[in-house]
């Protein structure tokens, strides 16, 4: 027998690929793949614009060929020797029959990084459907496939009993929205950081900007203001609660500052978050946000270019608490499925997720994904396109 997976060869080259049947090695396990979410970053990395970390001891290029998915939830079809214990979820073995998500990046366990810090900024990082390609054996590192080989050290999560996959997808974009989680606790002169009631401004509603949105909500904000150019994607917003949306294409950024502004009395937005992908929108967003406000960059994974801000205008003179975020914290998976399985029916998370393809049509899936229609796409199963 053999295994189906979406390869892409080489910037803008994808197809559907045959692999063999996988041997397991010690403490490796296989798993039948159910679902898998589009990134940004495989759009990224589909389009040539694969350098990560850019600048750091850790930059690195994606690899080709790669069989591209990092936001993947399966079902533990076989345990290869030793894969029982090695594969545990808080100290209980996994087993056979288990659904699971996993952690894509997989860290040495041995530098500086990974002793001293939780999120995973290991010097010798490697991560699926990005730097793991699928040229040697056991070739199945990525979850546009048909099955999914887990690594002896891989961070590997048993999902929930009665949490559906669709929800459980979700799980690797909500983890890294956990940085706005954090910012509840930092606090210099007891202004800064997260809220009950606060305005948060999201730049750029995608995918990562529409859970951005959700995670807001359940946190308890307040004003939330959606900035995109596409309309469907600002109704999406809408609908997944917030409160007010600007239409990049029918306002100037002078306009859309002056709109966050009115709405909270002059002072500006509490929180501002840059998801848009685009290193343009960062100056307008410090503009958005108020003297001792938050702004979270987790939209620029790639590099994008530059753009010029003004130290003392933008940060020093505003007191601004500026947050880059280029990974998540493996330890946040856990607390993320959690929060998923008890609010996935209560806050509208599903809705994030505009459209399925099956495997076959990974490519319509890509290009879908990077309409001006799409949330969340999904590969896998037999899922109707919507």
């Amino acid at each position: 027998m053999s295994v189906a997976a979406a390869v892409v060869s080489g910037p803008g080259r994808l197809s559907i690929e045959s692999f063999p049947d996988p041997r397991l090695g010690p403490g490796e396990a296989l798993v039948r793949m159910e679902l898998s979410g589009i990134c940004g970053t495989d759009k990224h990395v589909f389009k040539g614009e694969g350098t990560l970390y850019a600048g750091t001891m850790m930059e690195a290029q994606a690899v080709f060929p790669v069989i591209p998915g990092h936001e993947n939830v399966g079902v533990i079809e076989e345990l290869g020797p030793g894969a029982a214990e090695g594969l545990e979820y808080y100290g209980r073995p996994l087993a056979a029959g288990d659904r699971v998500v996993m952690c894509p990046d997989v860290v040495c366990g041995r530098c500086w990084w990974c002793r001293h810090h939780s999120m995973v900024w290991c010097e010798n990082i490697t991560c699926y459907g990005v730097t793991l390609g699928c040229e040697q054996p056991p070739h199945l590192f990525g979850g546009w496939a048909e099955h999914l080989v887990l690594r002896s050290d891989a961070f590997v999560y048993k999902v929930p009993d009665g949490l559906a996959p669709e929800l459980a997808v979700l799980v690797e974009p909500l983890v890294v929205t956990g940085v706005l989680s954090e910012a509840v606790g930092f606090s210099l002169t007891g202004g800064e950081g997260f809220r009950g009631g606060d305005t948060v401004v999201v730049q750029g509603v995608g995918a990562l900007g529409l859970m951005f949105v959700l995670r807001a909500r359940t946190m308890g904000a307040g004003t939330i203001v959606a900035v995109d150019a596409a309309p469907a994607r600002l109704r999406l917003a809408e609908r997944l609660g917030v409160t007010h949306t600007l239409d990049l294409t029918a306002t100037s950024a002078e306009e859309r500052v002056e709109h966050v502004r009115a709405l909270t009395d002059g002072r500006g937005a509490d929180v501002v978050i840059d998801c848009a992908g685009v290193p343009e929108a960062v100056p307008e967003g410090l503009e958005m946000a108020r003297k001792g406000g938050t702004y979270i960059e987790p939209g620029a994974f790639v590099e994008m270019g530059t753009v010029p801000i003004s130290p003392h205008r933008h940060l020093c003179s505003k007191s601004i608490r500026l947050i880059g975020v280029t990974n998540h914290p493996h330890t946040g998976y856990g607390p993320a499925l959690a929060l998923l399985e008890r609010y996935g029916d209560v806050f509208p998370f599903r809705e994030l997720i505009t459209h399925r393809f099956p495997l076959q049509e990974a490519g319509r899936a890509l290009e879908t994904s990077s309409g001006l229609e799409a949330g969340k796409v999904l590969i896998g199963g037999n899922g109707a396109t919507r």
